[in-house]
Parts: C-alpha cells; sequence; structure tokens
C-alpha cells in the first residue's frame, strides 16, 4: 500500500476502563486499517491506579489526556473522549476509530461514528455489554488478545491455536450461515466474502475465540474444506 493510500486512525482510550498492557497487541490489530498517528489516553492520572500509565503513554507515544475528578459520582474522562471523537469526526481527517473500554456509555458515541461510514474497533473485557459490543464494527476481547499474543511469542502460533482456540455452538452458527449466504462456484465460495458477510451480521472478530485468522479459524473445522487457487483467493466449501 503507498502511503498516499494510508487510512488515517485515531486509537482512544478509556484509561479508567482497560488494560495498560494491551496496548500493543492492539496497535497491531488497528494496523489492519491504517495508520495510528493519533494517540490519546484519558483518565485522571493523578490517581494512584493509573500510575502505570506514565511508562505505557511514553512507550507508546500516546498523549495522556489529563482529566480531574471535578465533582463526586461524574465522569468527566467519558466526556473528554466523546468530544474529542466528536472534533475528529468533523475535521474529516480520521478514517476509523479503536476504542479501548468497556463501558456502554459510548454505546451512543459509536452509533454516530458509525452514521458516517466510520470503521470503529472496540476493546474491552468480556464483561462488556452487548449494547457495545454490537454497534462496534468489531469488538475484541481484549484479553483474550492479550492472551493469544503472548503464547503465540512464547510457543508459537500452531500450540496457541490447538491450546486456547474453540467453536462453540454461537460461532458455528454464525460461520455456517454466512457460509450459506456467499456466492459460490461449484459448492465453494471465497473466504473473505464469507468473513464479510459474518462481520456484517454481528460484530465478530475470531480473535475473540483464540484464532489469528478467518482461515485458522476454518482449518480447525472438519466440516469444511479449504482450497487455494491461482488467483491466491482461498475459498472454502462445507463438506457436511
Amino acid at each position: 500500500m503507498a502511503d498516499s493510500e494510508l487510512k488515517n486512525i485515531a486509537l482512544l482510550i478509556d484509561a479508567d476502563n482497560t488494560m495498560p498492557n494491551g496496548i500493543d497487541p492492539v496497535l497491531t490489530v488497528m494496523a489492519e486499517l491504517g495508520q495510528v498517528n493519533i494517540r490519546r489516553a484519558y483518565g485522571n492520572f493523578a490517581k494512584d491506579n493509573l500510575a502505570g500509565w506514565e511508562t505505557i503513554t511514553n512507550k507508546f507515544g500516546i498523549r495522556p489526556q489529563q482529566q480531574f475528578d471535578v465533582s463526586k459520582g461524574k465522569n468527566a474522562t467519558d466526556m473528554a473522549m466523546t468530544i474529542d471523537a466528536i472534533d475528529l469526526l468533523y475535521q474529516g481527517k480520521v478514517d476509523g476509530f479503536g476504542l479501548m473500554t468497556s463501558d456502554s456509555d459510548f454505546t451512543p458515541l459509536v452509533t454516530r461514528l458509525r452514521q458516517d461510514g466510520i470503521i470503529v474497533y472496540g476493546f474491552g473485557e468480556a464483561k462488556t455489554p452487548q449494547a457495545f459490543k454490537s454497534v462496534c464494527t468489531r469488538f475484541i476481547d481484549i484479553k483474550k488478545l492479550i492472551a493469544t499474543n503472548a503464547s503465540e511469542n512464547s510457543i508459537g502460533q500452531k500450540e496457541a491455536k490447538s491450546s486456547d482456540a474453540s467453536v462453540d455452538e454461537d460461532l458455528n452458527e454464525l460461520i455456517t450461515a454466512a457460509y450459506s449466504e456467499a456466492k459460490k462456484d461449484q459448492g465453494f465460495a471465497r473466504l473473505s466474502q464469507v468473513g464479510q458477510i459474518a462481520g456484517n451480521r454481528s460484530s465478530f472478530d475470531v480473535r475473540n475465540y483464540g484464532f489469528k485468522s478467518l482461515k485458522d479459524l476454518f482449518e480447525s473445522l472438519d466440516n469444511f474444506r479449504l482450497e487455494t487457487r491461482d488467483d491466491n483467493q482461498v475459498y472454502v466449501k462445507r463438506e457436511r
């Protein structure tokens, strides 16, 4: 991809509701969308529980946005992060957002960004309310992302996949339905189209299940067969 084609991506971090050790794998995921040129973390960094962010912000070039607790029970951090996101939207210089938070209060913000055709990746814990997960283009369980990244670095992708990856009933139903809807040639559907259909139906992302790619997921299934053709495209066919 030429430099002129690179997308400008913003990563906004709710430091009160996320994990500092997730920054590295999150930035790796966001690189799928373009260059993460805007990196901001929001919180009251005067608090002891946010002390660890000083090292993280310096290491990854993140700009800390200090927000003092102006009154008890009010979250100035959420407000500041939302205002900045809308400002960036109206400046028209951002092509996609990453939001690191498990706070469902950001659901209206994500809904508004996506109304303008902006891609929004959410990164939070499994306990994050479904309302927030559903409105994101992709929602990724940050704990699983951290664990998968650590496993691949220490013992290799193949071993990590066999120990961490799993396909539950809901996931199997989703990908089977996506395959059924995809355009087929003698029973084969283009894998990228299957992934796109699954993504349109939900905030589906294979990393939530311990897989690095959609190809890895289908390779783990006995009832699907993969085929790479001369056009370097991967196709999938249901065997039974």
